[in-house]
């Protein structure tokens, strides 16, 4: 039985990603997995020996998450993100892929495909918003950040309202009919991490670096129409952070999504990853991927 591998890679930039990656088949189809807030590659776990009986499987973690390591130079923007995952990807010698996009993976990935459209066969979003009706009301505090300019106050606020142990594990239990599927040591994890120096003026940089991305939907729905690229949407309905609205708005931008909802939350791919795989596999084998 493979095993999934623990990697680094230093980068030019002097960047040093942590991944993980699987294959059992050579010159296996690439899937690359992108993470969201506040979780890593780990998040992945149980995701990547499915994928990895046919594919090759490569999850980074991004700057500021997991075991990635940055400059202290390093602006912590999605812009930067991208770039950075660019450069993880020239480093590997990878120019063709499939991606799964969830949470922040959403908005790094995306652009990824603005740059490389040619680069990207399919997409694969679990609750990996690109449409304003997939916000749910839990972003109230994120806004608020937004519209005070970045506000020392409003950078407290959001600290004691999402940066807590409380909130990493209500963003991985909420939602979830079974919530014994959720292995405790996942939010442990996020929130330990979270808890390094400096890392919680990362998250709240992100945070407010967030609302950059909006202005980019439209770029984002533009290359849905255009490419037409095949893209399946498997969405937790439960999840309060990324409504089942910005699922249902693929189909308007590309009627030929793959739009399918989970009995399951926000970390849908914590719970129901059996089910994610097979649906992964079943949908790239329909692409011949």
């Amino acid at each position: 039985m493979a095993v999934t591998l623990n990697k680094t890679i230093h980068l030019p930039s002097g960047i040093k990603i942590f991944y993980r990656e699987q294959s059992q088949v050579p010159n296996a189809p690439i899937i690359l997995l992108l993470h969201g807030f506040p979780s890593s590659s780990h998040q992945y776990r149980n995701l990547i020996p499915i994928l990895g009986a046919k594919y090759r499987v490569i999850a980074p973690d991004l700057p500021g998450f997991g075991f990635t390591e940055t400059p202290s130079t390093y602006k912590y923007t999605f812009d930067n993100l991208a770039i950075t995952m660019t450069e993880f990807l020239d480093e590997l010698s990878i120019t063709k892929f499939s991606i799964y996009i969830f949470d922040y993976g959403a908005p790094t990935g995306l652009r990824l495909a603005l740059q490389r459209p040619d680069s990207i066969q399919a997409i694969i979003s679990q609750n990996g918003n690109a449409y304003v009706e997939g916000f749910g009301d839990v972003w109230a505090p994120i806004q608020d950040l937004w519209a005070s300019n970045n506000a020392p106050e409003h950078r407290a606020k959001v600290a004691q309202a999402m940066l807590t142990l409380e909130t990493t594990k209500f963003q991985y239990e909420n939602g979830s009919p079974d919530i014994s599927r959720v292995a405790p040591e996942s939010y442990y994890l996020d929130y330990t991490l979270m808890e390094r120096p400096g890392n919680k003026e990362i998250q709240l940089d992100l945070f407010m670096d967030y609302k950059n991305n909006m202005p980019l939907y439209e770029d984002f729905q533009a290359y849905f129409r255009k490419s037409k690229i095949p893209l399946l949407a498997l969405w937790g309905k439960n999840d309060v952070f990324f409504i089942p609205p910005g699922a249902e708005a693929f189909k308007r931008d590309n009627p030929d999504a793959e739009v399918k909802f989970i009995d399951a939350g926000h970390f849908a791919v914590e719970t129901d990853f059996e089910y994610i795989g097979k649906e992964i596999l079943v949908f790239l084998g329909k692409l011949s991927l």
